[in-house]
């Protein structure tokens, strides 16, 4: 059994300023396509995350010369992926739904599996697409084989990726290697999480692959050679937005170092997200900075396209003064667990006023308070154990029934997290 942790209670307002790590999301894409490019290429800033050891796991399994050295992965020149090996999805999205589709080039079968967890997340869309596209699998879950040969026709596709933009995306990125490229037609409910489907189309772009997306739900990748080069990982800026929701909720100032000038990351919208609960925002040379209210007001949101802050949003919600509403995230019952549901159960256990609506959560005033008797529960889910923790700061006796799942994104956030509210600046 792992250990509960007590989030730490702050004292008064946060004030400080973090440096956090790399995007898992940019990172996970820039390894793969620095493995599909064959040659010489570098990834500088990865995070020492579980998501990232995975997928780098995942690209040793295929065969792919690369060294780890910090945060730095270079990658040797080779001549392809090789196939008889098993790859270790864990629980990363980003491993199960953007590595078939690259191992369906190997020159043999690949076996995947993951944990229990994993098994339970969808994973038909992207398979029935590669067997339409030409690839042979077994099984239509974790876990199951790709029996590869070596190369892919590729073509059309049809698909409903209304679950996870992760389905487009996984395609996209391996697509310019298929004889006849990819272009994936979307048909279903909107997709979510659009800006992460518009990150991996800058970053192929920036690899040197050809594009189109100028059609609504269509996006066409031509064949062609994946660009050697060098990736810088900008911070993860959803990892950032529960340290700047420390600022919101105790009423103090934290700013979150390196924040870039443009991104498609996401979870730049938490941005307004604070603002909209009554926090001053300011864009500095050095970083961003967020200063809470003295009171937080309730929001209204739809975070349909940045459906990942929602843990530290509801968390945010529930210390409100006023109600509030999260909109457009029903897909996150599907995530590393029901988020919805996940959260509906753990607010309401510090005696939280949560209700669950078809595609989100409304979210009243209520007096919370910690309970000896039962932990806050984090479902093997790093956002749940994070937004415990942020809960944790203004309501005594709050503890994270596994704290050690922040892993996959936030190395040692234990540590991370105390060092910020024990912070004198």
């Amino acid at each position: 059994m792992t250990a509960t942790w007590p989030a730490p209670l702050a004292p008064g307002p946060v004030r400080g300023r973090v440096a956090v790590p790399g995007s898992k999301s940019v990172t996970n894409r820039a390894l793969l396509l620095a493995a599909l490019s064959g040659g010489a290429a570098v990834v500088a800033g990865a995070p020492a995350t579980r998501d990232t050891a995975l997928m780098v796991g995942a690209m040793r399994a295929l065969g792919v010369p690369l060294e780890v050295d910090g945060e730095r992965v270079a990658f040797a020149p080779h001549d392809g992926l090789r196939g008889g090996g098993a790859v270790d999805c864990g629980l990363a999205g980003t491993v199960m739904r953007f590595v078939p589709p690259a191992a369906a080039l190997a020159d043999g079968p690949v076996a995947f599996d993951g944990d229990p967890r994993a098994r339970e997340r969808p994973m038909g869309t992207v398979l029935d697409a590669l067997r339409a596209l030409g690839a042979q699998v077994d099984g239509d879950r974790l876990p199951f084989t790709l029996h590869s040969t070596g190369a892919l026709p590729g073509g059309d596709v049809v698909i409903d990726a209304s679950a996870s933009s992760q389905f487009v995306s996984g395609l996209l990125l391996s697509g310019a290697r298929y004889d006849k490229g990819v272009t994936v037609h979307h048909d279903g409910k909107p997709v979510p999480s659009l800006p992460h489907i518009e990150m991996t189309v800058d970053m192929l772009r920036a690899a040197g692959v050809d594009v189109d997306d100028t059609e609504p739900n269509t996006w066409r990748v031509r064949p062609g050679p994946i660009a050697a080069r060098e990736w810088t990982v900008e911070p993860d800026l959803s990892n950032a937005a529960v340290f700047l929701a420390a600022a919101a909720v105790t009423g103090g100032e934290v700013t979150v170092l390196g924040w870039p000038a443009g991104s498609t990351q996401p979870g730049a919208e938490i941005l307004s997200v604070l603002a909209q609960a009554g926090c001053s925002i300011e864009a500095g040379s050095d970083g961003m900075t967020v200063r809470g209210p003295a009171a937080l007001a309730g929001v209204d949101v739809d975070l349909h396209d940045a459906s990942e802050l929602t843990p530290t949003v509801a968390a945010v919600a529930a210390l409100a003064t006023g109600p509030s509403r999260i909109r457009g995230v029903a897909h996150i019952r599907g995530h590393e667990t029901d988020r919805l549901a996940a959260l509906a159960a753990e607010i309401g256990a510090l005696g939280g006023d949560v209700t669950e609506t078809p595609d989100g959560l409304e979210i009243r005033p209520a007096q919370l308070h910690g309970r000896a008797d039962r932990p806050w529960g984090a479902y093997a889910d790093h956002r749940m154990a994070t937004a415990g923790a942020l809960i944790g700061l203004v309501v005594p006796a709050v503890s994270i029934d596994d704290v050690a799942c922040t892993d996959k994104t936030i190395p040692d956030f234990p540590a991370r997290w105390t060092a910020l509210v024990e912070a004198d600046c």
